[in-house]
């Protein structure tokens, strides 16, 4: 298996496979593939092979699609390409067991067979902050390769033991899994979710984190005031 990342503001992941090998995505989020693949989607995809409809109904939990397909290259191989779906990067990870990782929910984009994608961490912060459905990070175990799409710029920090670094929630992207994470208010700083208080995540060393510079709900609000008012527009045609 090849795997190549061509582009530069909204990258386009490239795997090209040998007859008989496997890529694990979330349905539909192909982007173009050579034809003869064999597609199997099924909740058991992307669990190391266990967990069946059980373990896709936590992942719908957790903000992930309750179905993951299955890839298999034909005979003569091919090449099945994804897309990313914010302006950023696409990032691969090596998966075993001295390396997994938590991921925000949304960035995880594609696997091999080995690799286990379950929810890891789902905290509540608020009825209005992330579209109400909080803080989600699906967590990659088992043993392969990973892409995950990140948004905006990355920058990275290795956390050695005994330090933390306070972050916006949004803002972080991707961590290894065996770091501590826990959630804690600043006082001081006006927000308008939770009154006189900034609600951040706390992160212990020792460990690797991404943090991403966009985040989808700061997107969101930044185009907002330019989308078409749809309430005034069916106003004025009645």
């Amino acid at each position: 298996m090849k795997a190549t990342i061509a582009g530069t503001t909204m990258p386009i992941l490239e795997l090209t496979l040998d007859a008989g090998e496997k890529i694990v995505a979330e349905g539909g989020d192909v982007a173009w593939m050579s034809p003869g693949f064999a597609l199997d989607t099924s909740t058991v995809h992307g669990t190391g092979g266990q967990g069946g409809f059980m373990s896709g109904l936590k992942r719908v939990l957790g903000g992930a699609q309750l179905f993951l397909t299955e890839y298999t290259a034909p005979s003569q191989g091919g090449l099945v390409a994804f897309a990313a779906q914010l302006p950023g990067t696409i990032r691969q990870l090596d998966v075993d067991a001295a390396d997994s990782f938590m991921v925000q929910a949304g960035a995880y984009s594609a696997s091999t067979a080995g690799v286990e994608v379950s929810v890891g961490l789902q905290k509540k912060l608020g009825a209005g902050i992330f579209g109400g459905a909080g803080v989600i990070f699906q967590k990659l175990t088992g043993n392969g390769t990973a892409w995950v799409q990140l948004a905006g710029e990355i920058t990275e920090y290795d956390l050695p033991a005994g330090q933390s670094l306070l972050i916006h929630p949004g803002h972080l992207a991707l961590f290894e899994a065996g770091m501590d994470l826990q959630f804690t208010s600043v006082k001081g700083i006006k927000n308008k979710f939770f009154g006189d208080s900034l609600f951040l995540a706390e992160i212990h060393g020792p460990g690797r984190i991404w943090l991403q510079s966009m985040t989808p709900a700061k997107l969101a609000a930044a185009i907002e005031p330019y989308l078409p008012d749809r309430s005034s527009g069916s106003s004025s045609n009645s």
